[in-house]
């Protein structure tokens, strides 16, 4: 497993219980005793300073039994439609009521002349705003384009705090979703300040068919067992490492099926049509997350390619892996299964606490 440059932090789980890890040139240490939670983190509870001068219990990768997602109190946010390709494929669901038979047919006669005018727009402007008038003046609506063009960002509650899975988990499809993907996503992480000071990797999973049925059913598709994976740390800010430099990453994601089925895509994160600045200020307007948060930032990848038959597009099958890779972050990989197949969350807030407590960590 490799280490990205600059500093991490992570939770894993080690025979004491649910941790927090510190990583520095390719070194890991446990650093509970000093920093029992994120959240102490990004409260300012615990300043970064007294992290990294609190290197007492060095850590083997070896000692580490589970990456844990590395959010814990925090509530999981996330923007959807934020990239042409993926306003694009919310109108084709949209279009297609849900049938995945129905979208190569939807996306062919998708309006060309409305896909080219879309992609040289940015949402809020002057001309994205004029076009949005039109369209609804003629009668070509839809509440995906009201967030691709309109002044407001699509902002949704992905899962509450510490629902999320981590690296080498597995995620969870619905058992009725027969049309689903991956939405491999750059996910930021705030502190109760509203100020952006680490990045994290994660997958938004999609169930197509849900959401193309209604938006009002975003979370059903969205919000499930498993639904959210995180990981495998977060890389913390620096002067070569934040949002400036990430605008200019690229992301990667690869699907891998026990029937043989194996594909990988690199997409540039500079297509994020309201750039990352604009994604936090949206985020902390009139709102505020005491503990901090977590904040998916939208898929630049639109998973369209066929996977048996010619024209029927892609969709999960149980036993699938997927790898998720930021080259300044690092790799996050997990299996997919339904739902029912994965065990029950049950560690919520209240085990936590009473776990950090008997520890004498609070």
């Amino acid at each position: 497993m490799w280490n990205p440059e600059g500093e991490l932090i992570a939770r894993i789980e080690l025979p004491a219980g649910p941790s927090i890890a510190y990583c520095h040139n390719g070194s890991w240490w446990d650093v509970t005793a000093v920093c029992p939670t994120i959240a102490h983190w990004l409260t300012g509870s615990v300043p970064i300073q007294r992290i990294r001068d609190s290197k007492a219990s060095p850590l083997a990768i070896s000692q580490i039994e589970t990456w844990l997602a590395p959010s814990d109190l925090q509530p999981i946010k996330a923007f959807g439609v934020t990239f042409v390709a993926s306003l694009l494929e919310r109108l084709v669901e949209e279009m297609a009521k849900g049938d995945e038979s129905e979208a190569d047919t939807v996306r062919a006669n998708l309006d060309t002349e409305l896909k080219a005018t879309v992609q040289a727009l940015i949402p809020g402007s002057a001309e994205a705003l004029r076009l949005r008038e039109s369209l609804i003046q003629s009668g070509h609506w839809s509440p995906y384009l009201e967030v691709g063009l309109g002044r407001d960002p699509e902002i949704f509650t992905k899962c509450p705090p510490m629902a999320a899975l981590g690296h080498h988990s597995v995620a969870g499809l619905l058992s009725e979703s027969h049309w689903n993907n991956p939405e491999s996503e750059l996910v930021l992480v705030c502190d109760a300040n509203g100020q952006a000071v680490g990045a994290t990797i994660g997958n938004d999973v999609n169930l197509r068919d849900v959401e193309g049925r209604s938006t009002l059913l975003l979370g059903r598709a969205k919000d499930n067992r498993g639904s959210c994976i995180l990981g495998p740390w977060i890389r913390i800010f620096d002067d070569s490492f934040n949002l400036q430099s990430l605008a200019n990453e690229s992301i990667t994601l690869e699907v891998e099926g026990n029937d043989g089925f194996h594909v990988s895509e690199t997409a540039s994160l500079s297509g994020l049509t309201r750039g990352l600045p604009a994604l936090v200020d949206a985020l902390f307007d009139q709102h505020d997350y005491p503990d901090g948060v977590f904040a998916f930032t939208g898929s630049p990848i639109a998973p369209i390619w066929d996977r048996s038959v010619q024209g029927q597009g892609f969709t999960h099958l149980e036993g699938d892996r997927v790898t998720i890779t930021i080259p300044s972050i690092g790799s996050l990989t997990h299996g997919i299964e339904r739902c029912p197949a994965l065990e029950p969350w049950s560690r919520g807030l209240h085990e936590y606490m009473c776990d950090l407590a008997k520890r004498k960590l609070l």
